[in-house]
């Protein structure tokens, strides 16, 4: 997706994946619904993670996940029908031990508004008992050195 590299990113090296807005996803005020942004940020956060490595499969068999315990989503423009997007996100924080931050950064790619800016906050859980619990080697390895400053 050469186009994406020339965009002002707010952060280099983004993972990116495109959105196209679909009826679904257009509330009554005839703009994509904030549910469907949140989707989309679980969608490329996943996506940049199967990227860097690691799958549901793997979060299960070390019965570890990546919890959210905070959004901060902020709406800078309305997506509409038909649009495409690029959704982008970064790994900014990773303690390396219990906690991991992303970044994205939305942009419209008509006119390269962004539309959305967020973080999200992520704690380390046993998936069985869903009790923060020490993140596995292979996250730390995996995540950290995916980590943007």
């Amino acid at each position: 997706m050469s186009e994406s590299t020339s965009l002002d990113w707010m952060l280099p090296e983004p993972h990116i994946i495109e959105w196209k807005i679909e009826e679904a996803q257009i509330d009554h005020y005839n703009h994509v619904n904030n549910v469907a942004y949140v989707s989309q940020l679980e969608k490329v956060a996943w996506s940049h993670s199967n990227q860097l490595g690691l799958s549901i499969q793997q979060y299960q068999q070390l019965d570890r996940g990546m919890a959210i315990s905070k959004h901060l989503i902020e709406y800078h423009a309305a997506a509409l029908l038909n649009e495409q997007v690029l959704c982008a996100t970064w790994i900014v924080e990773c303690d390396k031990r219990l906690k991991l931050a992303r970044r994205f950064q939305f942009i419209r790619q008509a006119d390269q508004v962004t539309l959305l800016t967020a973080r999200t906050d992520f704690v380390c859980i046993a998936l069985s008992s869903g009790k923060p619990k020490r993140m596995p080697e292979s996250f730390v390895e995996v995540y950290s050195k995916a980590c943007v400053k």
